[in-house]
């Protein structure tokens, strides 16, 4: 990994916080645009108190979804209403912090690396009940004409006893 420039850096972060915006305000279309169609999302499990699962194909994973695609179904899943898990909708309030970015050499196109923490408070507005989930993620951005977009985000939730209904858009 080498050094990424100021501007690089600025165009990494400004993706993460994006993405925390668009979940917040349940803009999904432009939330599902930041990520490639090939794009995984993963949230392993934990198997210790000290170890993660290390493949989402042969191990336990709390989500995974191998391709946008997947992402888009969980979508329409909210928007149709027959996700009785995410209804009523939680609200949630996202907190990206101490982005890190480093550039991946020898990546064609151009691909970032960004090592994050984050917590994400959620409100039950029917229970009236919070919880704060909070962890690590890893983006790995693709360079594209138009802009950078997530090829990959690995979600590491530190805290996995999970109180309530816990989806993409809680963590």
């Amino acid at each position: 990994m080498s050094a990424v420039s100021l501007e690089l850096t600025m165009a990494a972060h400004g993706v993460l916080f994006r993405e925390a915006l668009y979940l917040d305000t349940q803009r999904w279309d432009d939330w599902l645009a930041l990520y490639e169609e090939d794009a995984s999302f993963w949230m392993p499990a934990w198997i210790d108190e000290h170890t993660q699962s290390a493949s989402p194909d042969s191990e336990l994973s709390l989500i995974y979804c191998a391709a946008r695609a997947g992402l888009e179904d969980r979508v329409w899943r909210i928007r149709s209403g027959l996700s009785a898990a995410s209804t009523p909708l939680l609200r949630t309030a996202h907190a990206v912090s101490s982005p890190v970015v480093s550039s991946m050499e020898g990546a064609e196109p151009a691909r970032l690396r960004v090592e994050s923490s984050w917590t994400c408070h959620v409100h039950h507005p029917k229970r009236r009940e919070e919880h704060v989930f909070f962890g690590r993620y890893e983006h790995v951005l693709r360079q594209r004409p138009a802009g950078w977009r997530i090829a990959s985000k690995k979600v590491v939730l530190v805290n996995d006893t999970i109180p309530t209904m816990l989806d993409f858009y809680c963590v």
